[in-house]
C-alpha cells in the first residue's frame, strides 16, 4: 500500500516553477532515490514532502497509517551544523522531539529508544563525546540514529554521504540499506552517486527537463533505449 502518493504536484519559489506534473507514488518498503541537475527541485521536493513547504500545484497525501510527524530526516549537513557543541546522546535524543506531546522532558521509553539507534549505528561508545569533534562518517551516523528516533516508517536522506570518503560511504549505504532490507523502513534518497542508485534503488525518480518514475529496471532499460538510438 502507498504511504506517500503525489498527485499532479508543482514545485518551485515566489510562483516560479521548478518542476511540474509530478506523479508518483511510494509503498511501503521502497528505497526510492530522486535524482537530477542541480537545481532541478530535489531539495524542494524533499522539503515539500516533510510539509516544511507547500506546493505550487496539485497534492501530496500519506496513507496507510502515516502521519506528518512520523518521516524521520537527515538532512544535507552544513558548516554550522558539523560545529554543533552538543553531545552524541543530546543530539540523538533530539529526534524524538516529534514524537513527545507536553512533557517537557525525555521519558524512559524515549532514552531507551535512543540507546537503541545508536547500538543499531554502532556509536554507542561515542554517547558522551561531544558531536563537533567526531569524523564525517561519525557525524553521519549520529544524525541517522537521531532520524531513527522520528520513526520506524520512512526514512528521508538528502545526499547522506556527500564529503566521505569511499571506504566510509559505503559503510554508510550498506547502513541505509540494511534498514530498508532488515528493519523494512521506507528510503527515499537523494542522490548524485548513480552507481550506488543503481545498486541499492528498487525504483527512481528522475527530475529535470524529463520527468522519469518507474522501478530501477524500467530506468536502466529507458537509458539503454536512449543509448542505443544515439
Amino acid at each position: 500500500m502507498a504511504q506517500i502518493i503525489c498527485n499532479d504536484v508543482s514545485l518551485g519559489y515566489n510562483g516560479n516553477i521548478i518542476v511540474e506534473n509530478l506523479n508518483f507514488s511510494v509503498d511501503e518498503g521502497d528505497y526510492l532515490c530522486i535524482i537530477g541537475e542541480n537545481g532541478s527541485g530535489k531539495s524542494t521536493l524533499m522539503k515539500t514532502l516533510l510539509n516544511l513547504r507547500q506546493p505550487l500545484k496539485g497534492k501530496i497525501t500519506t496513507s496507510d497509517g502515516l502521519k506528518k510527524n512520523e518521516i524521520g530526516y537527515l538532512p544535507q549537513q552544513t558548516l554550522v551544523q558539523k560545529d554543533f557543541p552538543a553531545s552524541v546522546t543530546e543530539i540523538v535524543l533530539s529526534g524524538c522531539l516529534s514524537g513527545m506531546k507536553f512533557h517537557p522532558f525525555y521519558s524512559k521509553k524515549e532514552k531507551a529508544l535512543a540507546k537503541e539507534n545508536m547500538e543499531k549505528m554502532g556509536i554507542t561508545d561515542l554517547a558522551k563525546r561531544c558531536y563537533r569533534e567526531l569524523s564525517g562518517g561519525q557525524q553521519q551516523r549520529v544524525l541517522l540514529a537521531r532520524a531513527l528516533c522520528a520513526t520506524k516508517k520512512v526514512l528521508l536522506l538528502d545526499e547522506p554521504v556527500s564529503g566521505l570518503d569511499p571506504i566510509v560511504t559505503e559503510e554508510m549505504y550498506t547502513l541505509i540499506n540494511d534498514l530498508n532490507k532488515v528493519d523494512k523502513i521506507t528510503i527515499i534518497m537523494i542522490s548524485h552517486d548513480i552507481h550506488a542508485t543503481e545498486k541499492y534503488a528498487s525504483h527512481i525518480l528522475h527530475i529535470g527537463e524529463s520527468v522519469f518514475f518507474g522501478t530501477k529496471e524500467e530506468y536502466l532499460k529507458q537509458r539503454e533505449g536512449m543509448k542505443n538510438v544515439g
